[in-house]
């Protein structure tokens, strides 16, 4: 049996199987079975309303759990599928309850990654898939980040290589009269614009007691274990470097998204203090960068 028969079969049982994208990697399991999906969030120590992006082989696929699809979802599916962007439409019942925290609106996407591909287009269906690893903590880009911190609680693991993009997708909800970007991620608001028009952006914290539209709202998200402080580089002289090491803001978005979290993964290992993380300029290129940094980390001053 090769390994996506293998994992076929786990999935339709009900199993849990962490699988590559070009983002990070997501763990999977059939988004129309409850019982499935609840292993999700009891692996995770996942809040139930913190809702998972469905992951499908295509678009044709994507329509068949979607109520309704509007043009900008098929011009976006053309140009960016497979890709980084997550689609926010409302939902047919197929998807459970779960899985959009009770919400009627679903995230789907279609990943970038060859090996995941052929998982769904021999699964036929949606994999509920959030980030394999434990809720809050740094998304891993890496095979061996899931077994590191996942252990026994995923059937199988699927390993693709290093992740190519490094961070989520943008998710934009297409549910509401103007479009809008709910996380920003690997597609920007410009590209966005240039091909649907006005994209809004909201930059949101969602109290984990109250339903998220959309993965990575929370105040506390992508965050490593040893405590992690932002700092502009006017700061760095206000450092304590004490037993502790900074990220310097030291290459391009593409390259410094890619690497981030392998890069706070690595230092989680080395019994730090702190980790000082220099911010990146306000400017649209580092959105999606600057998103995560600002649910990593605590401001330098904060006395916590």
């Amino acid at each position: 049996m090769s390994a996506i028969d293998n994992a076929v079969e786990i999935l339709r049982r009900g199993g849990l199987v962490a699988f590559p994208t070009e983002t990070v990697y997501g763990l999977g399991a059939d988004a129309t079975n409850a019982r499935a999906v609840q292993r999700i969030f009891h692996a995770k120590g996942r809040p139930s309303t913190n809702p998972l992006i469905c992951h499908v082989a295509d678009e044709s696929i994507a329509r068949r759990y979607a109520q309704s699809w509007p043009l900008a979802a098929s011009r976006i599916a053309q140009r960016y599928w497979p890709g980084p962007i997550t689609l926010v439409l409302p939902k047919t019942s197929d998807i459970v309850h779960d899985v959009t925290a009770g919400l009627q609106t679903v995230g789907l996407r279609v990943p970038n990654h060859p090996l995941t591909l052929e998982l769904l287009r021999a699964f036929d269906g949606p994999l509920a898939g959030p980030s394999a690893n434990r809720s809050t903590h740094v998304s891993p880009t890496l095979a061996q980040h899931v077994r590191d911190e996942l252990g026994d609680a995923v059937d199988l693991i699927l390993d693709g290589g290093p992740c190519t993009v490094g961070i989520e997708s943008t998710v934009l909800d297409l549910s509401t009269d103007t479009p809008t970007i709910l996380r920003p991620g690997g597609i920007s608001r410009e590209q966005l614009e240039a091909l649907i028009g006005p994209v809004q952006m909201k930059s949101m914290v969602v109290e984990a007691s109250v339903p998220a539209s959309s993965p990575g709202q929370h105040a506390i998200h992508y965050a490593p274990r040893t405590p992690a402080y932002r700092f502009d580089p006017r700061d760095r002289t206000r450092l304590d470097m004490t037993n502790a090491a900074i990220v310097e803001l030291t290459l391009d978005p593409e390259t410094y998204a890619q690497n981030l979290y392998a890069r706070l993964r690595l230092l989680d290992t080395q019994n730090l203090r702190a980790i000082y993380v220099e911010m990146p300029p306000d400017r649209p290129e580092w959105a999606a960068v600057r998103d995560r940094l600002m649910r990593a980390t605590k401001p330098l001053q904060d006395p916590r």
